[in-house]
């Protein structure tokens, strides 16, 4: 899987990973594919809920530590 975007938001307070990871997916083209990075617990929940609600495939949640890692594909 090649990654097209990355989007680091670590260090942001939630909930503007969430808001801002939402702004970016409309802007990608179809078949491209955002990484975003950060360390908002409730990001887990919430970021993959979003982005099926908004027809994005969510292709891999990862957390290492306090990190985690989101990989959304636009369809």
């Amino acid at each position: 899987m090649e990654i097209t975007y990355t989007l680091n938001l670590q260090g942001e307070a939630c909930p503007y990973p969430a808001i801002a990871t939402m702004d970016v997916l409309p802007k990608l083209q179809s078949g491209e594919v955002l990484e975003v990075l950060c360390d908002c617990p409730q990001s887990i929940n919430s970021i993959p809920h979003d982005a099926k609600n908004r027809g994005f495939e969510v292709l891999c949640v990862e957390q290492d530590g306090p990190t985690i890692r989101f990989v959304i594909k636009k369809p």
